[in-house]
């Protein structure tokens, strides 16, 4: 039986085992941190430190669906998924990044609400509470920050994380401000600043994450600079029929007509791997299928083509 073909290096982070490890510590770490802003939020009657308390539970969801996604990640390829599990991670960062969004919504509905109407607010207990979880959501955000560089999944919860702790850092300055002057429409500005802050950084990775998912063009990846790289091997006279995707955030593949001369038939393989040296150097294309041709046979049906698949 013909064997499903394998991609060494798809699933290295998912394989980590330290990456699940501080996950799951940066689960804990939220879930302690939203109790003690619930708790803290409904005794001082602060908007902001309970907002601030509802993204950090929408955190501990991001954490804890980000962690599936690592664990389903690392299944190999089979005979429905040929390319693996590993978009489990980007559909992952999607399900976090729309949250957000609905959570900054709901933020902003609130706090415009509660600018009308303004309660008075226990700045001591909204202080002692927002300084724990700054610290909480620190030490949260070290453990995840080496993984995040690498990782879509990883880093749309190493944003939710990063936005708590600016969030925190403003119910700190709120509440100083509330214990000194009772300005409690601190709270209601503040709260919109968190709001806006999620929108914003949630688009940018939205973004990324749907291009991904649409089987767009890798950012960075020029199709014509790729055209003229491919033609600039030695006996390739032209290359069409294009198509570059990734499957997730580190793994770019192409699928292209490559068109040479008859006469070089001998020669195909030595042109396959030096087109394919040519993509990996150039464009950090690791995995490309390539079918040859003698004649363009763009929008010919009847010329004839031979398929040769570039393995890793």
């Amino acid at each position: 039986m013909s064997k499903i073909h394998t991609h060494s290096d798809e699933t290295d982070l998912a394989k980590d085992s330290d990456t699940p490890r501080r996950l799951a510590l940066s689960i804990l770490f939220n879930l302690a941190i939203t109790l003690a802003e619930i708790i803290g939020g409904l005794i001082s009657g602060s908007l902001s430190l309970l907002s601030d308390s509802l993204h950090n539970l929408t955190d501990t969801t991001s954490l804890a669906i980000s962690l599936v996604a690592v664990k389903v990640s690392t299944r190999g390829p089979d005979r429905r998924r040929t390319f693996g599990y590993r978009r489990a991670q980007i559909i992952g960062a999607l399900v976090n990044l729309l949250t957000l969004v609905l959570i900054a919504i709901y933020l902003i509905k609130e706090a415009v609400e509660r600018y009308f109407t303004p309660r008075p607010i226990q700045g001591t207990v909204m202080l002692v509470v927002a300084v724990i979880g700054l610290l909480a959501n620190l030490a949260t955000a070290a453990l995840l920050y080496r993984q995040s560089k690498d990782n879509l999944n990883i880093r749309s919860a190493f944003v939710h994380i990063l936005g708590d702790a600016l969030s925190s850092v403003g119910v700190v300055v709120a509440g100083i401000l509330i214990i000194r002057y009772q300005l409690y429409i601190a709270d209601s500005v503040l709260t919109l600043l968190i709001a806006a802050y999620i929108l914003i950084h949630s688009s940018l990775l939205l973004r990324q994450t749907i291009n991904i998912l649409m089987q767009g063009v890798p950012e960075g990846i020029n199709i014509e600079e790729i055209i003229t790289a491919v033609k600039s091997v030695q006996d390739v006279q032209d290359i069409h029929h294009i198509h570059v995707w990734q499957l997730d955030e580190s793994l770019s593949t192409l699928e292209a007509h490559i068109v040479i001369d008859q006469r070089n038939y001998d020669d195909m393989a030595c042109i396959k791997q030096a087109i394919k040296k040519q993509l990996a150097g150039s464009f950090n294309i690791t995995h490309s299928t390539l079918e040859f041709e003698f004649v363009n046979c763009e929008g010919d049906p009847l010329a004839t083509c031979y398929e040769t698949e570039l393995k890793n």
